[in-house]
């Protein structure tokens, strides 16, 4: 083989690398090479995190791109600067404040994602939390509807969902109340979040017994207890193989679900000086 062919041979892979190359960078701008899907969804299919056994995690895996994020940023000095209301709406609902910020944290997450420019510009330097005011409102995303349902849970002994005598009275109205009136003012208030609080926790500890009447205990398990907070009373149905899902929330460049946002955060080591597991 002469020089000139010799020399051709090298152009010729010199250009296939260069080639490859581009390609490559294109496909990494584009975002081809990206696997679609929730975090919950990929590690399902990986067999990755199996959230069934909880007592074997080790949390130094957990992914925490969220924690780098201006959104949580704004999220822990509120909850910090909250925190005595907090604890008090989960001290009164009998369940961990970790649990009821899980699925608050989703709720404000999924509008800031879709939101930029109103994060931006009024809720991070205000210093304060997005109150939805659509379908679902306030802090919470509560709908009025839901919180019908909880307070007659709360009352009704036969129930699933029923917690107990000595919860009956936790949310009680005043005699003259014009309970559809309350339930969007106590839902609202942007002074004294607390029933937005307090009702998310009722609402976790009544599909919780929902879930211990038909043999399975959630207790433990956040990431369902988020997805099911974020789904309603309807789509809470008992069942072995139950996994985080729910509405997907993009962070940092990743998408989640809403139950791996409360997952992650519950095993975290973010805010456990003040709200302990």
């Amino acid at each position: 083989m002469n020089f000139k062919n010799i020399f051709k041979i090298l152009i010729y892979c010199f250009a296939l690398v260069g080639f490859v190359f581009v390609a490559v960078f294109f496909a990494m701008q584009f975002g081809w090479l990206n696997v679609k899907g929730s975090v919950s969804e990929r590690n399902s299919y990986f067999q990755i995190n199996d959230k069934l056994n909880l007592n074997t995690i080790d949390t130094t895996e957990i992914k925490d791109s969220w924690k780098d994020t201006a959104d949580w940023a704004l999220l822990k000095e509120v909850f910090t600067r909250d925190q005595d209301v907090i604890n008090r709406a989960a001290h009164d609902a009998g369940i961990s404040p970790r649990l009821i910020l899980g699925g608050v944290m989703g709720e404000q997450l999924r509008f800031f994602s879709n939101r930029r420019e109103s994060f931006k510009n009024y809720f991070e330097p205000m210093k304060i939390l997005a109150t939805l005011s659509k379908f679902s409102f306030g802090i919470a995303g509560l709908k009025p509807q839901t919180v019908a349902l909880i307070d007659e849970h709360l009352k009704n002994s036969k129930s699933v969902y029923y917690l107990g005598p000595e919860m009956e009275h936790i949310a009680d109205y005043a005699t003259d109340a014009n309970i559809d009136s309350e339930i969007m003012t106590r839902i609202t208030n942007t002074k004294d979040p607390y029933y937005s609080y307090l009702y998310v926790g009722l609402y976790m500890r009544q599909v919780v017994a929902q879930w211990k009447a038909a043999g399975y205990d959630i207790s433990e398990r956040p990431e369902v207890i988020a997805t099911l907070y974020n789904l309603g009373f309807n789509r809470s149905i008992p069942k072995p193989d139950a996994k985080a899902g729910g509405a997907d929330i993009t962070i940092g460049g990743k998408v989640y679900t809403f139950g791996d946002i409360a997952y992650e955060f519950y095993y975290s080591d973010e805010l456990t000086d003040i709200f302990p597991r």
